[in-house]
């Protein structure tokens, strides 16, 4: 896995919604430095805006596949690395490859996959695409979440490397439990599709808070279904 960009930025108003200003960190700039400190939180010089939904130890760096980039543009969408409010583009590796509790090597810390990002409302303003979140949903192309395990001081070019492959469910997996529509499943999918649900939930690197929207959506069809 090779890093292709790494971005901070801090809370500025992004725009106005029900005529009241709207902050948010997702506008990023490139970090020129060869290197900087990343805490258990954030790495040096970046921040968020509303901790109620960003940001804390479970979200503390957010990583994008540079190569998904080609395909917004191919879809019609005008972006380019470090758009979506990545801390870090990278290089060599998916949604489909990634898993949660992998553990990575960066520089002298240690980071682990904890989930995969959820868009909102303010990916939408920053692209100017109200679409650009059912695509992102539908596509899959959502990135995933590190927590630090290890503070350090990180590189801005070079190499992560996989300390630990955890074996769990890989980021696509995850997302298309978060968002399965099981009540348009044919029935010869749905068993097949709670397996996954309860394989995910049986993942003990998932954050707490995703892990308890993936409960809740699954309890509910459970309880429609039983019913």
């Amino acid at each position: 896995m090779e890093l292709a960009g790494v971005y901070v930025g801090e809370p500025s108003v992004l725009g106005y919604r029900r005529d009241r200003p709207v902050l948010s960190a997702i506008t990023k700039a490139p970090v020129t430095a060869p290197r900087l400190k990343l805490t258990e939180l954030n790495l040096d010089g970046d921040r968020q805006a509303d901790l109620t939904v960003h940001g804390g130890v479970d979200k503390a760096v957010y990583v994008y596949p540079a190569e998904h980039y080609p395909a917004w543009a191919a879809d019609g969408f005008d972006a380019s690395p470090g758009d979506f409010g990545e801390n870090i583009s990278l290089t060599g590796v998916t949604e489909d490859d990634v898993r949660i509790g992998d553990v990575w090597a960066w520089g002298d810390a240690l980071v682990q996959v904890s989930q995969p990002r959820q868009p909102c409302f303010k990916l939408a303003m920053k692209t100017g695409r109200k679409d650009v979140v059912p695509a992102m949903i539908d596509s899959g192309r959502c990135g995933w979440y590190l927590r630090v395990l290890r503070p350090g001081t990180v590189p801005t070019s070079g190499v992560l490397d996989v300390v630990e492959s955890a074996g769990g469910p890989t980021i696509t997996e995850v997302y298309l439990i978060s968002f399965a529509n099981y009540g348009q499943l044919p029935p010869d999918k749905i068993e097949a599709a709670l397996d996954l649900a309860d394989r995910v939930l049986a993942a003990p690197a998932l954050s707490a808070s995703y892990r308890g929207g993936v409960q809740s959506t699954v309890d509910r069809w459970r309880a429609r279904h039983a019913g």
